[in-house]
């Protein structure tokens, strides 16, 4: 599947953000799972949203660390299909440094690519709601397929 939208505005991102939504519908139920939402999409970029839940929780009441990998994975999709419009486009690596406890509230995923093409590469910040500072620090590689 091609996610490239029809008409691109320079810089635009090549898939709409309610085409997204659909595609994470049709092909990535995992999302829909844990709740994530995806609020912005650039070409390159993307916001996505874990929302606090009793279920993402682990012992002492934070956010787990599969919970916090899944969104920071799914916010550099994100990123990488608005960036190259490739739906294909699989994680080749994910590196995960946790900075502090994350609490038990929504937590926030913003992605950039640093690099894009057939390997990109790019990184997630995720914070709590309500706080600029850093839970965890993610780098990730994405393998994409060719046009």
């Amino acid at each position: 599947m091609n996610a490239t939208a029809t008409a691109v505005e320079p810089g635009a991102p090549l898939i709409s953000l309610a085409d997204f939504h659909i595609l994470l519908a049709d092909q990535h139920p995992f999302s829909l799972l844990l709740g994530i939402d995806v609020l912005h999409i650039g070409r390159g970029t993307a916001h996505a949203v874990l929302p606090a839940r009793d279920a993402h929780q682990r012992l002492g009441g934070i956010v787990a660390g599969p919970m916090l990998m899944g969104l920071a994975d799914l916010a550099m999709y994100a990123a990488v299909v608005g960036a190259t419009g490739q739906a294909h486009a699989v994680t080749a690596s994910l590196t995960i440094n946790f900075l502090r406890k994350s609490p038990a509230s929504a937590i926030h995923a913003n992605a950039r690519l640093l690099k894009v093409g057939r390997l990109s590469a790019g990184e997630v910040i995720l914070t709590a709601q309500g706080s600029d500072e850093p839970l965890a620090h993610i780098v990730s590689t994405w393998s994409v397929p060719k046009p």
